[in-house]
């Protein structure tokens, strides 16, 4: 016996945060019978023989002969470190929404995390349900592991084949921020959220603990989180699995949140203790509910959440050979990865699996037993079977008023200035109207500074914290409302995905410089949706819409930082089943594209519109029109009618659309006999060659437009090579020269902006003389009357702060000249 050693302080903070040893918890009631405790660890141990068998296995999936290596697939992928701590959860949670009649989501937060999704759907007789080639036998059961990270086959994700997952979790951080938004709107649902360790050093997972501070106990329904600490990444210790229980118990309470901790390896002692653990945070939460509900008075507590601390790779072997491995690193992904190599490793995997006894588990035909079967939730209580995480099943149509009753009154194209936003708001306030009850806008602080304050008219700010007497004044806060506002693009983003993939509707507006910030979340939204495509039980949910405004043409007061339109280069990337995307160039054409978008479904549209005021250029007939086609020919800025055109200007965007025009005037005015087609564009999709994009044009319709022979100048809103990227296959692309954002900018004027850019109306036209075949020297004149122009109008920026009044305040007329 070896001598006792009296322990340090430090060691005793070691051991006070260490995975192993008998469950310590802040509650800790022996609430389960012995019995209890015995189904609920068979059943526990039949979903990790499956997560295993998913890892492994192709055939002899119920180990009736000697493992062998026929039996395990040639190439071994999936994650096993992360599954036990989530199957016991799922399990635990399973017993609340029997006592209880709950309706609950699963949301596993940890990469890699579906094989112990996918374990309890299977047991819960979900996924033969949905897949009946893989039933609830061994012929079953062969086919389900087989399947499993297999070509042809599932991702190690809870892809969207996954029934019960509106959360990947392929890219970490947006577990409990798509859980917030479930719940809104949604009184009687909890959401169970597998926060992994390593995800939770995340920045947009550690801005959306925040989320607490929007959700009303009356309106909305609970997240209840489970931080998982098992201590590793890939390779590396995770930092909260590290710190002391002190420092992590005051990092959730200033979070918000009232931590549960239940610690420790000992299966009797843990599931004591989780069980005793979840009831009293099931129990506070439907306190706090009924409390709110029964008085009418919102508050916001401090929610429950649990900080689960099992060992990684909870289950297995401590050690192979000479390396640890339950409780390290080398457990997280394929935990023996050389079984196909060693007879000696296939046999310590044969007798690991052999450990959970499948022969006392599952009857002769592979059926789970009864006893076990009886332990879960039965219909659309069994979380894999909420229709919650197939949303577009509760979608309900959006009512939206006719926007052509929100129409701007245009006597005659660009000669009216107006801001096209501020009526987008009404009609978007009417929308809010319309649908209290699944409709929700959502932004990063800066519904108000985008002109959209009109819908407070119809819906306040959500709002839990305290409030001043300052905020009456204009704050436009309140307990319940439609707006939802953070100064965090990923956790906005992330509410608002949840939101729509719960069945609901919703709109994202933001600054266009700064919605970089969720460009990886986007990607991971469009692959989403893209995906479900391919699965034919999902059903569609309202598209994703994210509307640009405060755009890169009319930051030049911020300065370069403010200054990047690229977010269409990331979204012009996704598939062309998934993403739209939007340039109308005034208020009328705005309001026809919102009503389009908000109707749609399974897209991420993305809107460009800037805030300021604007020319205004279509009647809403003509809007209407111009949307639907998604481009086209604007006769009443070109003089080329039943002849050929001596040149193309063509526009996309607000802000570019008005220098066009200017440049088109100015080269009528100095250039009488020019014959000049305007063209505008609304769908950038149309630009793509039709076999390439359900929206693009036929070559006959693009040659109709844009001609095979006559030089364009394209005046984009946005970096001008994706122009050109997304017409590289058109004839006469020789003839395209595109201009838009190059990467210049400073504290500029708006003009001297476009100058630096060479999208304003002098270079423009200048370009378009040089490029004029022809036209020989007709055009020096004019040339030097523009380039003396342009250089007069940077002096004066330069001199003066801004820019010329006659050039700022520029208006169309029917002749086409210059006012």
């Amino acid at each position: 016996m070896a001598p006792s050693i009296e322990k340090t302080g430090e060691d005793l903070e070691v051991m006070s945060i260490s995975p192993f040893g008998t469950a310590r918890a802040t509650v800790n009631e022996t609430i389960l019978t012995d019995d209890e405790v015995r189904k609920m660890n068979d059943y526990f141990h039949a979903t990790l023989y499956l997560c295993l068998g998913m890892i492994y296995l192709k055939e002899n999936p119920l180990l009736r002969e000697p493992l062998s290596k026929g039996h395990i697939k040639n190439r071994l992928l999936g994650h096993w470190g992360s599954d036990a701590g989530q199957s016991f959860t799922y399990i635990h949670m399973n017993r609340l929404i029997k006592k209880y009649d709950i309706d609950a989501l699963f949301i596993s937060g940890p990469g890699h995390g579906a094989p112990a999704v996918l374990a309890n759907s299977y047991l819960e007789g979900v996924y033969s349900e949905v897949y009946p080639s893989k039933s609830e036998d061994s012929l079953g059961m062969r086919r389900f592991f087989k399947q499993f990270s297999f070509p042809g086959g599932i991702g190690s994700h809870a892809t969207p084949e996954t029934p019960g997952s509106l959360h990947e979790g392929g890219e970490l951080g947006y577990s409990i921020s798509h859980a917030f938004g479930t719940v809104f709107d949604n009184p009687d649902l909890i959401s169970v959220t597998m926060v992994g360790d390593g995800e939770s050093e995340t920045g947009p997972l550690a801005t959306s603990w925040h989320s607490t501070k929007f959700l009303n106990p009356i309106t909305d329904g609970a997240v209840l989180p489970v931080l998982h600490l098992n201590g590793y990444k890939i390779n590396n210790p995770t930092i909260l699995a590290r710190i002391s229980h002190k420092e992590l118990e005051q990092l959730f309470l200033g979070y918000g949140w009232t931590p549960y901790f239940v610690e420790g390896s000992d299966l009797p002692t843990m599931h004591q203790a989780m069980a005793s653990t979840m009831e009293e945070c099931v129990t506070k939460i439907r306190g706090y509910q009924k409390q709110a509900r029964e008085s009418s008075k919102a508050f916001r507590p401090l929610w429950p959440m649990i900080i689960l601390r099992t060992p990684k790779g909870w289950t297995g072997p401590r050690k192979v050979g000479d390396h640890f491995l339950e409780g390290f690193w080398r457990s997280h992904q394929v935990p023996i990865p050389d079984v196909l190599k060693s007879d000696e490793k296939l046999k310590v995997l044969e007798d690991w699996m052999r450990s959970y006894q499948p022969e006392k588990l599952f009857d002769e035909s592979g059926h789970l037993i009864q006893e076990l079967k009886d332990l879960a939730p039965t219909g659309i209580r069994r979380m894999s079977a909420n229709p919650i995480a197939n949303g577009g099943i509760l979608r309900r149509k959006l009512h939206v008023p006719d926007f052509r009753d929100y129409a701007t009154d245009v006597k005659q194209g660009g000669t009216q200035m107006f801001g096209s936003m501020e009526r987008f708001a009404e009609f978007l306030r009417d929308v809010i109207k319309q649908n209290p009850h699944h409709f929700r806008v959502f932004g990063p602080d800066e519904t108000e500074s985008n002109k959209l304050g009109a819908i407070y008219q119809a819906g306040k700010k959500v709002w839990m914290g305290s409030n001043f007497e300052e905020d009456a004044d204009g704050g436009n806060l309140a307990f319940e409302g439609r707006v939802m506002e953070m100064l965090s693009e990923h956790t906005v983003e992330g509410w608002l995905e949840g939101y729509i993939l719960s069945g609901r509707h919703g709109l994202l507006n933001s600054y266009e410089p700064f919605i970089h910030i969720i460009d990886s979340m986007v990607n991971q939204h469009c692959k989403w949706i893209e995906k479900c495509l391919e699965v034919e039980w999902r059903v569609k949910v309202a598209s994703l819409n994210i509307l640009l405004t405060a755009t890169v043409w009319r930051q030049d007061h911020n300065g370069f930082t403010h200054q990047d339109p690229g977010f269409l280069d990331v979204v012009a990337n996704k598939s062309p089943e998934v993403v739209r995307i939007y340039l109308p160039p005034d208020a009328n054409c705005l309001l026809s594209t919102m009503n389009h978008c908000l109707k749609s479904s399974n897209y991420v549209n993305v809107i460009v519109a800037d805030k300021q005021e604007h020319l205004q250029y279509c009647t809403m007939d003509e809007a209407i029109a111009h949307c639907t086609k998604g481009l086209g020919i604007w006769d009443w800025a070109s003089n080329d009618q039943g002849c050929e055109p001596d040149l193309v200007m063509a526009s996309c965007g607000d802000t570019l659309t008005h220098e066009a025009l200017a440049a088109t005037s100015l080269l009528r005015r100095y250039l009488p006999e020019l014959k000049i087609r305007f063209v505008n564009v609304v769908d950038l999709f149309k630009l793509i060659p039709q076999h390439e994009h359900p929206h693009g044009l036929s070559d006959n319709e693009y040659r109709a437009i844009f001609t095979e022979d006559k030089p364009c100048i394209f005046n984009f809103h946005s970096y001008p090579w994706l122009i050109h990227r997304l017409t590289y296959k058109r004839k006469g692309q020789h003839n395209l020269h595109v201009r838009g954002y190059k990467e210049k900018g400073n504290i500029d004027t708006p003009l001297e902006l476009a100058i630096r850019n060479q999208t304003d109306r002098f270079s423009l036209a200048i370009d378009a003389i040089d490029r004029i075949p022809g036209l020989g020297n007709k055009g020096a004149s004019a040339r030097e009357k523009l380039l003396d122009e342009q250089i007069s109008a940077k002096n004066y920026a330069f001199h003066e702060g801004m820019d010329p009044e006659g050039l700022t305040n520029w208006r169309w007329d029917l002749g086409g000249e210059q006012k």
